[in-house]
């Protein structure tokens, strides 16, 4: 298939998906499971990850700013707007395309290939919204929260190992953490989060719900769904950063 069929395919997907509900109450039991599977899940791959990188970013800054001509507070404001502006959105949307998208991508495919969607189609259920609705809608409105969770994370870890390492003092990083602060980097974060949230599900939604074969073309389409969403994300950070920060 043409990148543009894939294209068409998969908008024509997302628009089954976003049709109105059969039964509210089912959906809404799936959402809070989804919430579950998806969001909550992921909080502790993403504080183990956030800490670490916001020390090595620390770290990092705090050697390759090592001249004395340099005030030592822009280490932590280094750090800070690394972490508020990539970290925080677009490398924990990489790592949750990793994580959730191959979860989604291998679950539909699994129901899939084992004929579960096909039983569902004929009770008359429509399966890309009872499937992939909930899915999209918990990590959308997780996503910002796990945004924040690792602002705040890297923000600390990088403030623990450059006290620790003894390359700049407390107050010397929390006045580089506060210096010339603009909120808007983190609004700009959020946004970002939320439109990568709605690529990884609805990009692995689609690899795993048109998947045909058996197991092997299952494990492909998991592989697929984690390529193909973060391609997608770096593409839409590119064109996110031009429109929101120009």
């Amino acid at each position: 298939m043409t990148l543009l069929e894939h294209i068409g395919r998969y908008s024509l997907l997302v628009k089954r998906a976003f049709a109105r509900p059969e039964k509210h109450k089912m959906y809404y039991i799936r959402l809070i499971r989804e919430m579950e599977a998806l969001g909550i899940n992921s909080v502790g791959i993403v504080i183990i990850i956030s800490f670490f990188m916001g020390a090595v970013i620390t770290i990092q800054t705090a050697y390759n700013t090592e001249n004395p001509l340099l005030p030592a507070y822009l280490i932590g404001l280094a750090a800070r707007d690394s972490i508020l502006l990539e970290f925080s959105s677009t490398i924990v949307a990489l790592i949750l395309a990793g994580k959730v998208g191959s979860r989604i991508a291998s679950e539909i495919g699994t129901m899939r290939v084992t004929e579960q969607i096909d039983a569902l189609e004929i009770m008359g259920v429509n399966s890309a919204g009872y499937l992939i609705l909930p899915k999209i809608l918990a990590l959308v409105m997780l996503a910002p929260f796990l945004s924040l969770i690792s602002m705040v994370v890297g923000i600390t870890g990088g403030w623990i190992a450059g006290v620790s390492a003894g390359v700049i003092t407390t107050n010397e990083y929390v006045t580089g953490i506060q210096f010339a602060f603009i909120p808007y980097y983190i609004t700009y974060s959020l946004i970002k989060s939320v439109i990568f949230a709605f690529i990884i599900t609805s990009v692995s939604s689609y690899h795993g719900y048109f998947t045909a074969g058996g197991a092997l073309e299952v494990g492909k389409a998991s592989t697929l769904a984690v390529v193909h969403s973060s391609i997608v994300i770096l593409l839409f950070n590119l064109i996110l950063t031009q429109l929101l920060l120009s």
